[in-house]
């Protein structure tokens, strides 16, 4: 499959007359809303895992040297945290251009985290293992010393895991593999002086 997913993602009918669709962010969109919402609710979804386990090929890197950036891994039992938001159809052109580097919209189940059990079906974009941006798993050295040396059109790869981290903290919520890469990271930044 292509890395470039808008034209797929623009075929997808299931919310086809909706007036207002959730969609679940669980990287750059928890901290990063830079599209109109009605609403925004921590929320989570189940059998998911986080992992840094895609290229980022425009955003946090380049074709000659990507980044690494967040999708989700069928994982049973696990739950997913991350952030919700209620948009307006038209929106998704613009998250399709976001995400257009392997991402496919997927529907999904989404639970409300703060308190009130309520759910919604929503969309998620999840990049495939089939994707042309795909790097796969790698040790959380590796992904941090890969992280800590890419950079593209968004800024340093470096932010974007940091900024990550944060807005995870902020949640409330613990991710032991974002963790894991972040204390790696500043570590590799120590020993730099500070430099990514």
């Amino acid at each position: 499959m292509s890395s470039n997913t808008i034209a797929v993602n623009q075929q997808m009918d299931h919310f086809d007359g909706h007036h207002r669709v959730w969609v679940f962010g669980y990287g750059s969109l928890i901290y990063k809303a830079d599209f109109p919402f009605m609403q925004r609710r921590a929320a989570s979804i189940r059998g998911w895992s986080r992992r840094f386990w895609q290229g980022s090929h425009d955003h946090r890197g380049t074709p000659a040297a990507p980044g690494r950036v967040v999708t989700l891994i069928p994982e049973q039992d696990a739950v997913c945290h991350g952030m919700a938001y209620l948009v307006a159809p038209d929106v998704f052109t613009h998250l399709d251009y976001r995400e257009k580097n392997g991402y496919l919209r997927r529907v999904i189940d989404i639970t409300f985290d703060d308190g009130c059990g309520d759910r919604a079906e929503g969309v998620v974009y999840i990049a495939r293992d089939d994707n042309g941006a795909f790097l796969g798993p790698a040790s959380v050295a590796a992904i941090a010393r890969q992280i800590a040396t890419s950079s593209g059109p968004s800024g340093p790869n470096s932010d974007y895991l940091t900024q990550l981290a944060l807005a995870l903290r902020e949640l409330g919520r613990d991710d032991a593999h974002v963790f894991a890469i972040e204390q790696h990271l500043l570590e590799l930044m120590a020993g730099r002086g500070g430099a990514a």
